[in-house]
């Protein structure tokens, strides 16, 4: 708990200098309680045993006995097995309830503005966006919302595969088809089913795969014509990304779009600086670089290919030119990367050779915010049962799909347009919250019943606890505005416990930022929506049994609604009124 950490550092540092311990010995050991019933903070004294010559038992002890009396407002103070713990007392939580009610921002505070570029989302040119973009896109998301509530300057940048040698294929497949025709057929959205045929073609007919080179040569030259027609098929994906982020309900639009083809200028820029550098090898013929430090499995030295044997770039060369875009033009201060955690060797040795090439200093922060595989029951990857990985706006129809089955049976009174819309807020956002509630790193399976549910740790459960609130202000006829100038008292341990969880939820947000890990938020708002439960079953709110129970409770309410709403909306996911 921050706040009461920052309440009793004066009183402690107090303390702990009496019995002869400076700010450099405990500054790091203050943390939570691991005991949750012990209190809210602890100060473990075996580390101090040894400077001291006392024993841990003794060191809290005496510490508890000189710390109690000034901290006699703000918390209660115990010694137990040589720890010193701390639990706010309900006047103080109470305060700084009154504190946050009239505050819109819930305590978050507006930091020192860095500019942020977050590279996320990347699906292919010509190909539909699957199951494996929903991570990076629904993780990127909360970042940047996030990053931007907290006051940053962001630059979302949807790095697109729109350039390279499978264009030539393409754009003689949609020749062959004809302008018309091709763009009727990627029009309705199937951008898969377009390159298997051109994929086809290109591996039965040498006609077509030398027309296909030579068409390579001409994009990269710079034919107009050429040129048009990529253009064709870049839009007609553009805007079939558009529905599905869409359909998501995430910030990413046409702005956002920085493709391969937008770095082409660079590439050679990168080669003449990292040759400027000396840094440059031959190896068979490409030229690439080696960062030192890693070997591969004959332990030889490994390189980052820059320039292959026929002239072509790699994807390092690419990236390189990113972070000299980012680096010179956006002058952007942290560079972050929303990729799988296969891509984690690669960014390690790009971020390394742009550190020695001079490309990024010591102020840049250059950050892969990795992430793991969404995987069947069987613990493979998803895919349909056909085999085919699963396209993800079948996947996000399906999820409104089941969403409105649920709500039907939950509550038949919510029918035509508004039942719609809130099965499209609970639908889409179970989706991305069993993927946002899963630390980031690890894999996790996809399971329909479990991301539905209206308990555990799941978005229906969050919203469910929104719309709630929202029924408790609609049958009590007040308004939500007039709780913020209730007088909160806690009385019971519910009331206190809520307290508790509320007071935390500025400095988990800003834990959630500081790792870059959606699921540290997540788990907050579950533990918020579970305390609230147990205080709407103990503590009755519109039957209070007196005016000031009752309005100070309805701020509780409305702390905690206010609290869930902005939660779910740093995640990217909406919360229903009604459901």
């Amino acid at each position: 708990m921050r706040k009461l950490a920052e309440a009793v550092a004066p009183a402690l540092e107090a303390a702990l200098s009496g019995v002869g311990v400076g700010g450099e010995a405990w500054a790091d050991l203050l943390g939570p309680a691991t005991v949750e019933q012990h209190g809210d903070l602890a100060l473990p004294c075996h580390p101090l045993a040894g400077v001291l010559r006392r024993s841990p038992k003794d060191i809290a002890d005496e510490v508890a006995s000189v710390l109690a009396p000034s901290l006699s407002d703000v918390a209660e103070v115990s010694s137990v097995s040589g720890f010193v713990n701390m639990r706010a007392k309900p006047s103080w939580l109470a305060a700084q309830m009154m504190g946050l009610l009239p505050d819109d921002r819930l305590g978050i505070t507006v930091e020192r503005t860095r500019t942020v570029a977050v590279d996320y989302s990347a699906p292919n040119v010509a190909k539909e966006m699957h199951v494996g973009h929903l991570r990076s896109t629904v993780i990127g998301d909360a970042i940047v919302r996030m990053l931007g509530h907290k006051g940053h300057i962001v630059y979302r940048e949807n790095h697109v595969g729109d350039w390279g040698t499978p264009f030539g294929m393409l754009i003689e497949h949609l020749l062959d088809l004809s302008e018309a025709n091709a763009a009727a057929e990627l029009s309705v959205g199937d951008l898969d089913g377009f390159y298997k045929q051109a994929r086809v073609k290109f591996n039965s007919d040498e006609t077509f795969v030398a027309r296909s080179r030579n068409r390579v040569v001409l994009l990269q030259s710079g034919d107009e014509e050429t040129l048009r027609l990529w253009r064709i098929l870049v839009d007609e994906s553009m805007r079939y990304f558009n529905e599905v982020y869409g359909m998501l309900g995430v910030l990413l639009t046409d702005g956002d779009i920085m493709g391969e083809s937008n770095y082409h200028h660079l590439l050679p820029v990168v080669v003449e600086r990292l040759r400027a550098q000396g840094m440059l090898e031959e190896s068979a013929g490409a030229q690439v670089v080696y960062p030192g430090g890693w070997v591969n499995r004959e332990g030889e030295p490994m390189p980052l290919i820059i320039e292959k044997a026929d002239g072509a770039y790699n994807y390092a060369t690419t990236d390189l030119a990113c972070i000299i875009d980012r680096v010179e033009r956006l002058d952007c201060d942290d560079l972050l990367y929303v990729v799988g955690t296969p891509q984690s060797q690669h960014f390690k040795m790009v971020f390394q050779v742009a550190e020695q090439a001079g490309f990024m200093g010591d102020a840049h922060n250059a950050v892969h915010v990795n992430f793991g595989s969404v995987m069947d029951s069987d613990g493979k990857i998803l895919k349909s049962r056909e085999g085919e990985v699963i396209k993800l706006v079948d996947l996000l129809r399906e999820a409104t799909s089941r969403a409105e089955q649920a709500i039907a049976e939950k509550n038949p009174e919510l029918q035509g347009t508004e039942r719609e819309a809130v099965a499209r807020m609970i639908g889409i956002g179970s989706v991305k919250y069993a993927d946002l509630s899963t630390e980031r790193s690890k894999d996790y399976v996809f399971d329909w019943d479990r991301m539905l549910a209206f308990e555990g740790n799941t978005s229906p459960y969050l919203q469910y606890a929104h719309a709630r609130i929202c029924s408790i202000f609609r049958r009590s006829g007040i308004e939500r505005s007039s709780a913020r100038d209730a007088s909160i008292t806690l009385a019971q341990p519910e009331e206190a416990l809520l307290a508790r969880r509320l007071v935390n939820f500025a400095a988990v947000t800003d834990d959630t930022l500081a790792s870059y890990s959606p699921h540290t938020l997540c788990t907050y708002l579950h533990s918020l929506a579970s305390s609230f439960a147990s205080f709407y079953e103990v503590c009755p709110v519109i039957a209070a049994g007196d005016d000031a129970t009752r309005d100070s409770r309805l701020a509780l309410c409305d702390l905690t609604a206010r609290t869930i709403c902005t939660g779910l909306e740093l995640l990217g996911i909406d919360s229903p009124e009604r459901m």
